[in-house]
């Protein structure tokens, strides 16, 4: 594995590329987040679709939503949320195949898991920027290594498909908003998969309380509502969200 590395370090094999983006938001109707073209938030670029927590919970503590972490547009605060999207699988598959088709089947499968966690690593290093300098929310972040592997920091990125926003088809609206396709060649597939597969989305969030949490089980009430927000029908809706549903 470390030759592997340090062969695609030294020979520049892997090819890593980013785009990412900060939009004026606020929180609507519970569990939404509307995007705004500029500052004036009078004109609509995107809507975000959140899910919230249904569970019992001990000590009156809130069921979460990640919608919780932008401010309410009735507050009339101005707050922002932004997105990115990170490969470094360019040319991965590519490279993968020559080793397979010369019968090195080893370096076949080092490379893409190589891929795989450089892209990661790429993720985790643009957001230490993000809240240090291109977003600049917590300029003086001074963290070690073990602090964040621990998500000292603040602020989170979760992405659409994980346990706080487990509707894959959240990662469409995202990447028309930074036209991520476009811009660095990631696409996504039919079952919202990104291509190539050594890549990460996400969204950023720098609420000083934001925390990663998993939604849980859903009831119907809830699959209902987010199919009426989104404009699918609950047959849709339910092919997206059946590992959540009660």
């Amino acid at each position: 594995a470390q030759f592997m590395l340090e062969k695609i370090v030294n020979e520049k094999l892997l090819e890593a590329r980013a785009v990412f983006g900060f939009w004026p938001a606020n929180q609507i109707n519970d569990d939404d987040i509307v995007v705004f073209a500029d500052e004036k938030r009078n004109k609509t670029l995107k809507e975000l679709h959140h899910l919230r927590q249904q569970t019992d919970k001990p000590s009156g503590k809130a069921n979460l939503s990640l919608a919780d972490f932008v401010a309410p547009l009735s507050t009339e605060k101005a707050d922002y949320i932004g997105g990115f999207v990170v490969t470094v699988g360019i040319n991965a598959d590519q490279i993968a195949d020559g080793y397979e088709q010369a019968g090195d089947d080893y370096n076949s499968i080092m490379v893409k898991a190589l891929a795989d966690r450089l892209a990661e690593a790429f993720a985790e290093h643009l957001h230490q920027r993000v809240r240090t300098e291109y977003w600049g929310y917590d300029e003086t972040e001074e963290l070690s290594p073990e602090d964040i592997i621990k998500e000292k920091y603040r602020g989170i990125r979760p992405a659409p498909g994980y346990p706080a926003c487990p509707d894959h088809t959240e990662k469409h609206t995202l990447f028309e908003l930074l036209d991520a396709t476009n811009q660095i060649g990631v696409e996504l597939t039919e079952s919202f998969a990104m291509f190539p597969a050594a890549s990460v989305s996400g969204f950023y969030f720098s609420h000083p309380d934001s925390q990663y949490f998993g939604t849980g089980k859903i009831g119907s009430d809830q699959l209902e509502s987010i199919a009426q927000r989104k404009g699918f029908s609950i047959d849709e809706m339910t092919r997206w969200l059946r590992p959540v549903l009660e």
